[in-house]
């Protein structure tokens, strides 16, 4: 056989696979960049290829309508995702496909590069371009905008828009958020990040076609922050969604050494902040890696018994802080969390509340804050046991004189060591448990009662107490 021919043959074998698999697509229209040594393109493009066939994307055999991209810069996602935006409307000429970005720039890229892929003329006789695999898929003319165009013989095909543009009266098959927020500046601005979702969930995710059973979703971005777009999609719907997660380097091998090799990859670590650097290669939340509490005990049995049974109460300082009260066995210098009150009612209410939980508990004694009306409670608390004839009960306050966010941060370590918590406790206390887990060192917290509780039976382990 010619060579020539055998050419031919390679080149139209190589069509085909293209116009039925997305990997083959890509491997046929940009062979120098999706080659088979770097693996983790070929990973994300059968990802995508399954996704979009309704395929199951793990052993589990279900079927995901939402795929969530989280990858290092520079690793080829967004590129991708051009790509695959291409072959989709090669495919099926009437999908509608919105895509998402960090602001209009972003937006008027990617969609510049959807286009100019549809269009893109061959430089060789040999390449194989869009028009070949598909050549019946056309762009239509007189659309010319960027971020808005369609196909021949259809209405609208593609819509792209930033935060906070608008994407009304387009209905979608596929939506695209990509890179909703950009940088690390952003991802530590509360009002950034609340504009992103607001945007994101109100207005891009509402724009679902008639036929929604279709309806496909991919957001891809940087885990920055928990209150990022996938972090709050994850809270919302943490079943609904199969993550591909890559990190730039696993312990042993970096993700993709043509990208980023591991001497490049040690000086960038060097240079940047570490909570920065890890969300950026290692798709790790910014705010889990400056988090105060890092590694908190817990237990599945109490001890057989205790030698005192305590609480400490952080009484509520303002109408928006909360009552924080702890009560907890002491065993072997550790202490043991059986209760917590953490509330913001009134207290015309958490004084009754806490005497029960109190009683309930079994409690010898009780310190509270005397600092913002922690006295006056404390002696309606004492005045309600003695009413109810309850003796066993020592109630006493105490003035705290020190910093409280230094105190937060210097027993962080005994609280981490000291204090054990049930496995459930997230069931249990879930506002506790939100609170706590989720305090940073650094930064303006609107909330730190539970951790000032914490701190305080930190503080009590070994120590006698003088009471007012």
């Amino acid at each position: 056989m010619e060579v020539a021919t055998l050419n031919t043959i390679k080149r139209e074998a190589a069509i085909l696979a293209a116009r039925l698999n997305f990997w083959a697509y890509c491997l046929a229209v940009e062979p120098d960049f999706y080659t088979l040594n770097r693996p983790h393109l070929e990973k994300l493009c059968v990802t995508l290829n399954n996704f979009y066939f309704g395929l199951p994307l793990d052993s589990s055999g279900v079927i995901y309508k939402n795929l969530m991209i989280n990858m290092p810069p520079q690793h080829g996602k967004t590129r991708t995702l051009v790509n695959f935006t291409d072959w989709v409307l090669g495919k099926n000429n009437s999908e509608r496909i919105i895509a998402g970005s960090y602001n209009d720039e972003a937006a008027t890229d990617f969609s510049k590069y959807a286009r100019d892929g549809i269009t893109k003329t061959k430089m060789d006789p040999d390449d194989i371009v869009f028009s070949d695999v598909f050549p019946d898929t056309k762009v239509k003319r007189g659309t010319a905008s960027y971020n808005k165009w369609a196909l021949e013989g259809q209405h609208f095909n593609y819509l792209g828009a930033g935060i906070g543009g608008s994407v009304t009266g387009k209905g979608a098959t596929i939506q695209i958020a990509d890179d909703l927020v950009k940088s690390a500046e952003d991802a530590l601005n509360e009002n950034y990040l609340t504009r992103a979702w607001t945007w994101f969930s109100s207005t891009f995710l509402s724009r679902i076609s008639a036929d929604a059973g279709r309806l496909l979703k991919i957001a891809c971005m940087t885990r920055w922050h928990k209150d990022d777009p996938c972090g709050r999609l994850l809270k919302i719907e943490p079943d609904e969604w199969h993550i591909v997660k890559m990190e730039a380097f696993d312990g042993e091998n970096m993700l993709c050494p043509d990208f980023l090799d591991y001497d490049t990859y040690k000086g960038i670590k060097r240079l940047m902040l570490e909570e920065i650097f890890k969300a950026n290669y290692h798709q790790e939340p910014m705010d889990m890696q400056g988090r105060l509490y890092k590694s908190l005990k817990t237990y599945e049995e109490l001890p057989s018994s205790f030698e005192k049974i305590k609480a400490y109460v952080d009484t509520a300082d303002t109408g928006d802080d909360y009552l924080a009260a702890g009560i907890y066995g002491i065993s072997n210098g550790a202490c043991y969390l059986l209760d917590v009150y953490y509330t913001t009612e009134g207290m015309e209410v958490t004084e009754p509340g806490l005497k029960n939980r109190l009683v309930k508990n079994a409690v010898n004694v009780c310190d509270v804050e005397s600092n913002s009306g922690g006295r006056g409670f404390a002696r309606n608390v004492k005045r309600l046991l003695k009413e109810d004839g309850v003796s066993s009960i020592v109630v006493g306050w105490f003035f705290q004189s020190k910093n409280k966010k230094s105190r937060i941060l210097s027993e962080s370590r005994n609280v981490q060591e000291n204090i054990f918590f049930p496995t459930d406790w997230k069931v249990r206390w879930p506002e506790f448990y939100e609170h706590v887990t989720n305090y940073q060192k650094a930064g303006k917290h609107d909330h730190d009662d539970a951790e000032d509780m914490l701190t305080g039976i930190a503080e009590r382990l070994g120590r006698k107490i003088a009471w007012g």
